[in-house]
């Protein structure tokens, strides 16, 4: 009891003193200087019918899914960020790696990871910020620090050093490649958690019911989410979005579920970051410009959004709230400084996410949903210091790109054994064909409307646990055509085009239609 108390009381005090820090407190606290009568700020009547409560409620509904459960008042603070001391390690080690490759990389090209841009280059790049799509750096040179299948080999090789020679108890029929002992969930418990997804649920994003029409459904559900957005509460619009989004109500009720306003300060905050785009130039800038041409540039879906992503990108590299994600991330944040004059005169900079191959793709479906600038950067932000960090960090954490990878090989040895055994005999072990869909949440991979369909998802279940069902389904879905193939390259062509897939068929029929 008294450890659920100290809990309470540690969640309690977390949210307050992050409120306290945040523009909500600043305006609440003007908002209680301009108003009439006595201390309104402490009046209930004032909270209710000004609508500060439903903001207020909004705020902590909003920090109470950010940060994880707070830990034992006893325990060190490194478990907040990450509870298994070996996993710590590996993620640390891994980030050695990462800085030693772009520290190299400065080193061959002679250029420092950041210094401030010369007056000429600072009036050129604000002239041609909204068209930086026409720019043609010379980035041949430059690599991306690492891709996809390098993360994946270092997750190959996580081993749990209280166990020797693979002799983990309840885990040693495991045959896939990530050898670490996480507790994932098996199908039954995922038909629980994901039970809105239910065959006999309506559902956006399936042509065909046989509860209901899908016209029927929809102008219903449509109704439902025009009313959950005239209410503004996030809670409830987490709820909704559960059985799908209407496209015309998805980009507010997004913002809603993630408590995006775009007030006048934010819009200056994104400004500032803007400036400080113009005056520096960090070597991550150039990462940022090859990844975009690699991917986003070449992709059918993409590559008009361009402009966008640069400036995206490009701002949150400078964006040193990023950083308050590291409190509850397993990961540390790389510092570099930028060049002065003498040693006393660095000053001191944070390039707090080093992007990897594939990391624009994060943004590139927001552009559909946004188109001011402002608010697009504050969903990306808010989608990455949630979500997305969790994909390229190596944690024990559900959503973490290790439990997806062991839940993604459990479910396929589980319930598509003759499958997985037929593939790793002929060296085509299935997650090194899905890490790169599940690294990157599918973007890029599916269709832009079925990706979204599945992002709603990930905001409604708060969590990324469904991507590894997704890949399990995709695996299951062509399970004919993969017990043909004879070679990893065989497997990886029957699977190279996710496009014509329908997201929400595929969970259903995989999750609620598999014998358990």
């Amino acid at each position: 009891m008294v450890d659920a108390e100290g809990g309470l009381s540690l969640t309690i005090a977390r949210v307050v003193q992050r409120l306290r820090g945040s523009s909500l407190h600043s305006q609440l606290e003007r908002q209680a200087r301009v108003s009439p009568g006595p201390a309104p700020a402490l009046s209930t009547g004032f909270f209710y019918f000004t609508g500060w409560e439903k903001k207020l409620q909004n705020a902590v509904y909003s920090e109470l899914n950010v940060f994880p459960s707070p830990c034992h008042p006893a325990a060190p603070p490194e478990h907040m960020k990450e509870p298994l001391a070996y996993m710590r390690k590996a993620q640390g080690s891994w980030e050695k790696r990462i800085l030693k490759s772009l520290n190299s990389m400065c080193t061959e090209l002679n250029i420092p990871l950041a210094q401030k841009r010369p007056a000429s280059e600072q009036k050129e790049l604000l002239n041609k910020w909204n068209e930086m799509g026409t720019d043609e750096p010379d980035l041949s040179l430059f690599r991306p620090v690492y891709a996809p299948k390098d993360f994946l080999e270092v997750l190959m090789n996580l081993r749990n050093p209280n166990y020797e020679n693979g002799e983990q108890p309840s885990f040693r029929n495991h045959l896939g490649l990530i050898q670490v002992p996480l507790k994932v969930k098996d199908i039954p418990e995922l038909k629980e958690d994901f039970s809105e997804l239910g065959l006999n649920i309506g559902q956006l994003g399936i042509d065909d019911s046989a509860q209901v029409p899908p016209e029927f459904f929809e102008n219903e559900h449509v109704r439902v989410g025009q009313k959950v957005l005239a209410e503004q509460d996030s809670a409830a619009a987490q709820q909704y979005v559960r059985q799908g989004c209407p496209t015309a109500l998805r980009a507010e009720l997004w913002a809603l579920i993630l408590n995006i306003s775009n007030q006048p300060e934010d819009i200056l905050y994104y400004e500032q970051l803007k400036s400080n785009v113009i005056q520096h130039n960090l070597l991550v800038d150039s990462l940022i410009y090859k990844d975009v041409k690699l991917t986003a540039s070449n992709d059918d879906y993409y590559f008009v959004f361009e402009d966008y992503l640069y400036q995206v990108l490009l701002c949150f590299s400078r964006d040193t709230s990023v950083l308050e994600h590291f409190a509850y991330s397993s990961a540390t944040p790389p510092k570099s400084y930028i060049r002065g004059k003498g040693e006393l005169q660095k000053s001191f900079c944070f390039v707090g996410v080093i992007p990897f191959h594939g990391f624009s793709m994060y943004v590139a479906p927001l552009c559909f949903l946004y188109h001011e600038p402002s608010k697009l950067y504050q969903m990306f932000r808010e989608m990455y210091v949630r979500f997305f960090f969790r994909l390229h960090s190596i944690s024990s954490h559900p959503s973490g790109i290790v439990s997806l990878c062991l839940l993604f090989e459990t479910l396929l040895q589980t319930h598509l054994p003759q499958l997985f055994y037929h593939l790793r005999e002929i060296g085509a072990q299935p997650l090194r064909i899905s890490f790169k869909w599940m690294v990157r949440a599918f973007s890029g991979y599916l269709a832009t409307d079925q990706l979204l369909l599945l992002w709603d998802r990930i905001l409604g279940y708060n969590s990324l646990e469904i991507l590894a069902v997704l890949a399990a389904a995709v695996f299951a879905f062509r399970a004919v055509n993969l017990m043909e193939v004879t070679s990893l390259a065989a497997a990886e062509a029957v699977l190279a085009d996710l496009s014509t897939l329908k997201v929400v068929p595929l969970l259903q029929i995989f999750l609620f239609a598999t014998v358990t």
